[in-house]
């Protein structure tokens, strides 16, 4: 099933409102001291920048990618108010290009795409990264999709990830995390309350 149309995106990151916030997402900032210091990292469907932003003041380079435009043009005004720099990318993740060897870190936070696109980008993921390179995603599990705290519904299960699909998608991967668990989420008026997510953080040899 195809995800939301970048209109509707546009439309949700033109509010007055971040939509996700301005802080970063919990997991990520718990594992940050696990990314290769000072490298190159790159944020998936990075939205207004929230976590792009935070990577940047830990002294990251950070090129952030998304379909919106809107988006990341809220992303660089997120980055000026806080003093610091980001590349953003306006691109369909379903074509672009993540390179060979090129990031020391790559981050997917609620990176929610259509699955023939997550298993493609995914499956790049290996050699995007540099050797020693991490990789970090948070994400709703099928289980989210019964309630109203962030997420898609049931009608778009297919964007929704376990942490089996994601061992089997992510492979020349060494996990060393990849759990299902629930946790309160509090990110912006869009994701808030009790959720169920999965987590993983795994490096490339």
């Amino acid at each position: 099933m195809p995800g939301p149309p970048p209109d509707f995106w546009d439309a949700r990151y033109a509010e007055a409102d971040l939509a996700y916030g301005d802080a970063p997402n919990d997991f990520l900032a718990s594992v940050a001291d696990q990314l290769p210091a000072g490298g190159r990292v790159l944020c998936l469907a990075e939205g207004q920048g929230r976590n792009a932003v935070f990577l940047a003041e830990q002294g990251y380079a950070v090129t952030a990618v998304d379909q919106s435009a809107v988006g990341l043009d809220r992303a660089r005004q997120l980055a000026e108010a806080r003093g610091v720099e980001i590349e953003t990318v306006a691109a369909d993740l379903g074509t672009y290009d993540l390179g060979d060897e090129a990031w020391d870190a790559i981050v997917s936070i609620f990176a929610h795409t259509p699955a023939d696109v997550r298993r493609r980008v995914h499956g790049r993921v290996a050699e995007a990264l540099r050797p020693g390179g991490v990789f970090v995603l948070e994400a709703y599990t099928p289980a989210q999709a019964e309630r109203d705290t962030g997420g898609p519904g049931p009608q778009a299960m297919d964007i929704l990830m376990t942490a089996s699909g994601l061992r089997e998608e992510l492979s020349g991967l060494d996990v060393e995390h990849l759990a299902e668990t629930e946790r309160s989420v509090g990110e912006g008026p869009y994701h808030r309350g009790d959720a169920a997510v999965v987590q993983m953080l795994a490096r490339k040899p």
